[in-house]
């Protein structure tokens, strides 16, 4: 298939899915870049929801990148414990907020580059908080978005950076953060990886994965 083929099915994915989940952004709960990048890191194999419970307490109490990287390393880790692996997770925002507090007066930047010399913070997360927090386009190669990317058939690969280069290639760049979003949203709600609901996707006839099913089923 060519890149312009590839293009056209990415718009009407697009395209329908935009209806199917209106107004698409991160179910985490923010006010500030900071705010944003603390709950991604929180958010790794934990769900938005108990992020969102965690945060609404721990964002009164930590209100700069010095508070969080003055704080006592056992207290951040009892007070995010519910997020689970909370004793790295309080090492990176301990470590990052000691960057931001020494590098950037305390704030965080606003580019791709700066962003990923924080300890810890991958192209996932930047480009989530870039997305965002700060409207500049990026996509985050989630495990939704790696797995449905991969099943559609707009990638190959399977090493997170190589699949978000190839969907530069072929998502116009006004739409990488929407885009990135309606994936998550449609394999949380549809597209689920233990077992997908074929019946109810809406774009199921633009998947690689929709089509070896409707294959598999048809009863002829």
């Amino acid at each position: 298939m060519e890149k312009e083929d590839y293009k056209k099915r990415v718009k009407r994915i697009i395209e329908i899915l935009d209806k199917e989940y209106p107004d698409a952004r991160t179910a985490l709960t923010f006010r500030s870049p900071l705010e944003l990048l603390v709950a991604t890191v929180l958010s790794a194999q934990c769900t938005d929801k108990m992020v969102n419970q965690v945060t609404r307490e721990l964002f009164k109490k930590y209100r700069s990148a010095r508070d969080f990287a003055q704080v006592d390393l056992a207290a951040l880790e009892e007070e995010i414990r519910p997020t689970g692996f909370f004793r790295n997770k309080a090492k990176s925002i301990k470590a990052f907020s000691t960057t931001l507090a020494e590098r950037f007066d305390g704030e965080v930047p606003g580019n791709l580059e700066d962003l990923l010399s924080l300890p810890g913070i991958g192209r996932k997360t930047a480009n989530l908080v870039l997305s965002e927090a700060f409207g500049i386009p990026g996509i985050v190669v989630d495990t939704h978005v790696l797995r449905l990317s991969k099943l559609i058939g707009l990638t190959h690969n399977t090493d997170p950076t190589k699949v978000e280069f190839d969907l530069m290639e072929i998502v116009p760049k006004e739409k990488w953060r929407l885009f990135s979003n309606l994936l998550i949203l449609h394999g949380r709600a549809i597209c689920i990886a233990r077992k997908p609901r074929h019946q109810e996707c809406k774009v199921v006839d633009l998947c690689e994965g929709g089509i070896r099913w409707k294959k598999e089923d048809d009863p002829v």
